[in-house]
């Protein structure tokens, strides 16, 4: 395996916190991360933020082909010239460009060490293709992902993760395992996706009445329904209020099960009337 000091010395770079550059260099780490995919489907893998290379070289050995998406240009031709080898053969394909925004190619998982300020956006850009993905998130970030209705760190974050993917923590990792060392621990998890045990008839409108409601979380659902038609998009809150469960109405965001957020978006959805507008 490439070492990982050796490809930041060749590629001539350092990180920048600034631009959310922080590079894994821990051989340990490196080597683990693409063992948590177990026996999943190896035979083209992802990476979102391919830095220097590190990662990739241990996706390479672990899958059949490798798709890198870098969105820092340096980093983009450095990965073409230490990979050039793998480009020819066509097991490895550099996409240059922001991973919100490229095509990204058909994949069976991915796994990668997130640029951390687009951490969710990706994430959620990911989960719908029901892949199985092995990601590194800030620590705080990843325990809300996995976090238990009537905690602390459960909330929309956990909801939403959990509605795509079964979703836990396989590590968790010092700082000093990336250079330079980010501010905060950093945690992998492993989310295996799955179908919700739970109907949804529009999951666009289910993710946003979720969100909306998370926004008043200190509010009872009642209230919470009633505050936030503005971000639900629901037409007649007061009619979702009057055909909802008392007890339910009582409850705070934060002790709300996903199931019961789907049931209570049915709900809202059939007699609440949803805008057609889905912002």
């Amino acid at each position: 395996m490439r070492d990982p000091d050796g490809l930041l010395a060749r590629a001539g770079v350092r990180g920048d916190p600034d631009r959310d550059q922080h590079f894994l260099v821990d051989d340990r780490v490196l080597d683990r991360l693409p063992t948590y995919l177990g026996d999943a489907d190896a035979s083209h893998l992802l990476e979102v933020g391919g830095g220097t290379g590190a990662l990739t070289d241990r996706l390479l050995a672990a899958g059949d082909e490798v798709t890198v998406v870098e969105r820092d240009r340096t980093l983009a031709g450095f990965l073409r010239e230490e990979f050039a080898d793998e480009l020819a053969s066509g097991r490895l394909t550099v996409i240059e460009g922001d991973a919100l925004e490229v095509d990204l190619p058909p994949f069976t998982a991915s796994v990668s060490n997130l640029p951390y300020g687009v951490s969710s956006e990706v994430t959620f850009r990911l989960l719908p293709e029901k892949r199985p993905l092995v990601l590194m998130y800030q620590r705080e970030f990843a325990e809300r992902m996995v976090a238990d209705p009537g905690t602390s760190e459960y909330g929309r974050l956990s909801v939403s993760t959990q509605h795509f993917a079964d979703a836990e923590i396989v590590e968790t990792v010092p700082k000093e395992a990336f250079s330079p060392p980010p501010a905060v621990e950093s945690a992998v998890v492993r989310l295996t996706p799955r179908e919700p045990d739970y109907e949804v008839a529009d999951e666009a409108f289910f993710l946003r009445f979720v969100k909306a409601l998370f926004t008043q979380r200190r509010k009872t659902m009642r209230n919470a329904i009633r505050n936030t038609a503005h971000i639900s998009g629901l037409d007649d809150p007061d009619a979702v209020v009057d055909a909802a469960d008392e007890d339910l109405l009582g409850e705070r965001a934060g002790a709300v099960t996903p199931a019961e957020f789907a049931s209570l978006a049915r709900l809202a959805a059939d007699v609440g009337g949803i805008e057609d507008d889905d912002e």
